[in-house]
Order: structure tokens, then sequence, then C-alpha cells
């Protein structure tokens, strides 16, 4: 079993009181893949996404993401920033191996995200165990 700490992926995860179908549809039409897009209890409807391509490190994987919610216009537009939830969720396979790691994001990435209003959590999973 590899212990080595990586980067997985960046999901975007949405929550919003309006049918997220079409933005998922416009988000799918500019490549990013829904994941899921449900109607969830107390009438909420959650959606998540990820990028078709992967990459070694979050940055250039959230850049991809924020391009597609910067293209958006009209009721595009307005369903996204109508979302009460815009998360960026970076996932991590966590390990013993090397004795440090780190990656960052640059200010310049984190404006970018403010200014799309979106949040940032970061999601660490355990070995599997055997």
């Amino acid at each position: 079993m590899d212990d080595t700490i990586c980067y997985l992926n960046t999901d975007l995860d949405l929550t919003s009181a309006m049918d997220l179908t079409v933005l998922a549809l416009a988000f799918e039409a500019r490549g990013l893949l829904p994941l899921h897009v449900t109607d969830g209890e107390g009438d909420l409807w959650y959606a998540t996404f990820e990028t078709i391509e992967q990459y070694d490190e979050p940055e250039p994987n959230i850049v991809s993401i924020l391009e597609v919610i910067e293209s958006l216009s009209g009721p595009l537009q307005l369903m996204w920033f109508g979302c009460i939830h815009r998360e960026f969720d970076i996932g991590y396979n966590c390990g013993s191996q090397p004795w440090a790691f780190n990656q960052g994001l640059s200010n310049d990435l984190l404006d970018r995200m403010a200014k799309a209003r979106a949040s940032l959590r970061i999601t660490l999973y355990p070995l599997e165990r055997t």
C-alpha cells in the first residue's frame, strides 16, 4: 500500500433553493463534469462538479473551474450568485511520506475565489486499512 501524501482533486459543491439542472448543463457544456445534481431535503438542490482533466495541485484545477464560473452571464450568473453555498473542496490522500508536504494557492486565485463568493474546504482522506 502506498502511503504517500497526494492531492486527489478539487470538487465544486453547490447548494441552492433553485433547481440547479440548467446551471449543471451549462457547466457540463463548458467542461465540468457533474458528479450529482439532486433535489434534496428542505427544498434545497445540491450539486457537485469536478474537472475532466486531472491536475497534480489544486491551483490549476480551481483556475479551470473559475474560468467556467467567470464565463457565466445573464440568468446563469444569477443562478450562480443565488446559490446559498459555493465551495471548493480540495481533497488529499494522507500518508506518512514525505516527511513534509505542502501546496498553496496564490493571492490572485484567492481573490478570484472571493469575487466568485466561493469558500474553501480541505478534506483529508485516511490511508485505507487492510
